[in-house]
């Protein structure tokens, strides 16, 4: 009779499983009022695997050709047996994975996890949320439905006004001068090839780097631990947070199961390129406030077009949000308050102008 305790010998034997798993045994999560935020990075982890997973199941079906992209979704949500479902929870789980992605970024400022020695954490995770929003945008127009190939020539289009580069740019991610059956075959090697392998392996990074460095506590609570350490509390990450990790996994996939039953992903009309774009054509809700800001700037801003500064602008900030960590002082009862102040505002803009483009017509 084969059991757990003699796997786990066997595994010892061979792979020294005690030594590998030390780490794991050693590693503590401080505990605090707001300790449940550390669950954030976990459920996107979660997310992305589930992205995977189901990915892996509709390449079976799904042909990357002009002629053809429709068709396969098509035919996977009508014919085979539970596709719609499958690729409803694809597209939900992108969704929620982007939301927890911002929300564990956002909380990681407000907690001031990024401060030394954590700054190169900071990057690697800020670099993983651009990647992440990256799979959203290749893979919006692999269904080659209308709403995704009129939203995807907008959105080149804009990457286009970087002044100096922005053509080339636009011409490598279109494969030519339009949006055609050559944009969705290299959109379908960034989803499926490139953007997963580069996210692997920063995953990795990140974690290495959250190993390393341990899991942060806010400024006044290290101060104050530092001061009296009997009063420092922690929970062993193996196997006491795992086991609450795995819950938080578990209520995400309940969540992800009640939106993908109860609200199925359209496919909508095939593209057609000759059309017109339909009214009122908007990105995904992440894209939604840089969409929004770029409207409102004026056509021209002196001699400089009005979607050329916007550019610009969006460019400068999301490099000033990479560097953050080393504007910020090493002392913790020194903090930044204008970093605080621009976290907060930065939430504010970006939930603002999002619900403001949702609603406007």
């Amino acid at each position: 009779m084969i059991s757990l305790q003699n796997v786990r010998k066997w595994l010892d034997e061979r792979l020294d499983w005690d030594d590998l798993i030390a780490p794991l045994r050693e590693k503590a999560v401080p505990l605090h009022r707001l300790s449940h935020w550390y669950f954030l990075g976990g459920i996107t982890l979660f997310l992305f695997a589930i992205q995977v997973l189901t990915g892996i199941l509709l390449l079976l079906y799904y042909r990357p050709g002009a002629n053809e992209a429709f068709e396969s979704v098509q035919y996977i949500m009508t014919q085979v047996q539970f596709g719609w479902l499958i690729r409803s929870i694809h597209s939900w789980s992108a969704n929620l994975m982007i939301f927890c992605a911002f929300a564990h970024m956002f909380s990681v400022l407000f907690l001031k996890a990024y401060r030394k020695p954590r700054e190169l954490t900071w990057v690697s995770g800020v670099i993983l949320l651009f990647l992440v929003m990256g799979f959203g945008f290749s893979g919006y127009l692999l269904p080659w439905n209308t709403l995704a190939f009129f939203a995807t020539k907008v959105g080149t289009d804009i990457a286009g006004q970087v002044p100096g580069i922005g053509k080339p740019i636009m011409i490598f991610l279109r494969g030519g001068e339009e949006v055609t059956g050559a944009t969705l075959t290299r959109f379908f090697g960034f989803h499926v090839a490139v953007l997963p392998g580069l996210m692997t392996l920063l995953v990795f990074v990140h974690l290495l780097l959250v190993q390393r460095t341990g899991i942060s506590v806010p400024p006044k609570l290290e101060i104050e631990w530092k001061a009296n350490p009997n009063a420092k509390r922690e929970m062993k990450f193996f196997p006491n947070f795992l086991l609450r990790e795995l819950i938080a996994w578990y209520v995400a996939l309940g969540v992800l199961g009640v939106l993908a039953a109860i609200f199925p992903w359209n496919l909508g009309t095939k593209a057609d390129p000759f059309s017109s774009a339909p009214a009122g054509i908007k990105p995904e809700w992440y894209f939604l406030f840089m969409f929004q800001t770029l409207k409102l700037i004026p056509a021209k801003v002196w001699f400089i077009d009005g979607e050329v500064v916007g550019v610009l602008l969006f460019a400068a900030i999301g490099m000033l949000w990479l560097l953050l960590p080393f504007f910020e002082s090493d002392d913790p009862s020194r903090t930044k308050r204008w970093i605080t102040g621009l976290t907060v505002f930065a939430l504010a803009y970006v939930a603002g102008m999002s619900l403001y483009g949702h609603l406007a017509k």
